[in-house]
């Protein structure tokens, strides 16, 4: 296993997240998982080296936090553990959202379901339009201040909330983001636009989730669908993805694992742990040969060819103002001097 710090804290988390959305449930493309599956994978993945786990309060009712913590058992201590709050878990009009009324119960609620005294990365869900950030940093301030979290996290956070959040952290003394959760793929890399380059400028950790786009970038599907009705993607288009697009992407990933003797998903993870800022990527699975095969993600080593085929299908095309910012970004340094930096902006081609 390969391991990374998280952000600028002292704490080295796996380069490989267990996520658990998997875990629980009764319907559905997702997973529903037992108990004993559950525990079976999670046995897997800490003899495999994986210390870090995803999870949140709102996954199946609460019953993927339930799972885990069953699961985790004595070897609770060995894992930096991550959960999330704000979306809705109950039918309250306070039952949702980043108040520190919510806050505060939420977590009591989920120390008790993961049977632990403390979460070790807790993370916003999304943003909250309506709570002030100072009023959500302020509760999240109390929680590590009494021992219950060790780091505070944001998911699905645009730039400027993180700016403006860290911010806040920073003039009031709270506690400040360690990382920021967010969707990053080979078919869907919005996130360098202006998320990766706030993370590297404020220090943060990336934590990638749906790196596969769903199961889509798995090697099961292609312009005629997939032969897996089972498969997750069949049933739930989401994330969304640019269907002119994806499947140029997913021949160059066939194409390069062939070479490789890889799997199209190893290749994508491949890519993934190799971009910038990226701390790990949050692996879901429903069976044990899925987790394996998502290991072996890490004897992949991608030559300067095969990232330059795969930039090629998933590049971003150009956006105001990356393209004007970075325009003869060169001509910035003096004359003779190596600029290896972009042409036009993070993730773009030239126009």
């Amino acid at each position: 296993m390969q391991y990374a710090q998280l952000g600028k804290t002292g704490t080295f988390v796996s380069r490989l997240c267990l996520g658990t959305m998997t875990f629980g449930g009764v319907s559905g493309p997702i997973g529903n998982l037992p108990l004993r599956e559950v525990e079976a994978i999670v046995g897997a993945a800490r003899d495999a080296g994986i210390n870090f786990i995803d999870t949140a309060d709102v996954y199946n009712g609460g019953e993927s936090e339930a799972l885990l913590g069953e699961a985790l058992g004595p070897h609770r201590d060995e894992f930096v553990l991550a959960t999330k709050v704000s979306s809705r878990t109950g039918k309250g009009p306070n039952d949702v959202g980043q108040s520190r009324i919510h806050i505060m119960q939420a977590l009591e609620a989920s120390l008790r379901r993961l049977k632990t005294d403390h979460i070790d990365l807790y993370q916003l869900h999304n943003f909250d339009r309506l709570t002030p950030m100072e009023e959500m940093l302020g509760a999240f301030d109390s929680a590590l201040r009494q021992g219950k979290v060790r780091y505070i996290g944001c998911s699905n956070y645009a730039a400027w909330q993180i700016a403006k959040a860290i911010g806040l952290s920073e003039r009031d003394r709270l506690a400040r983001f360690v990382s920021v959760q967010a969707y990053y793929s080979l078919a869907g890399r919005d996130a360098e636009r202006e998320i990766v380059p706030a993370a590297i400028d404020h220090g943060l950790g990336v934590l990638c989730w749906s790196p596969l786009a769903g199961g889509l970038l798995s090697g099961k599907f292609d312009r005629d669908g997939t032969a897996d009705g089972g498969a997750r993607r069949a049933s739930l288009q989401f994330p969304p993805v640019d269907e002119d697009k994806v499947f140029g992407i997913i021949d160059a990933l066939k194409a390069v694992a062939a070479e490789r003797n890889a799997t199209p998903a190893q290749v994508a993870l491949a890519w993934l742990l190799g971009r910038p800022a990226v701390t790990s990527v949050i692996i879901g699975v429903k069976r044990l040969d899925q987790l394996q095969d998502n290991l072996g993600t890490l004897a992949v080593t991608l030559a300067e060819g095969d990232l330059a085929r795969l930039d090629a299908a998933s590049r971003l095309p150009p956006s105001y103002p990356g393209w004007i910012q970075s325009y003869r970004a060169s001509s910035r340094f003096p004359s003779g001097h190596a600029y290896d930096g972009p042409s036009w902006g993070p993730g773009e081609a030239p126009v």
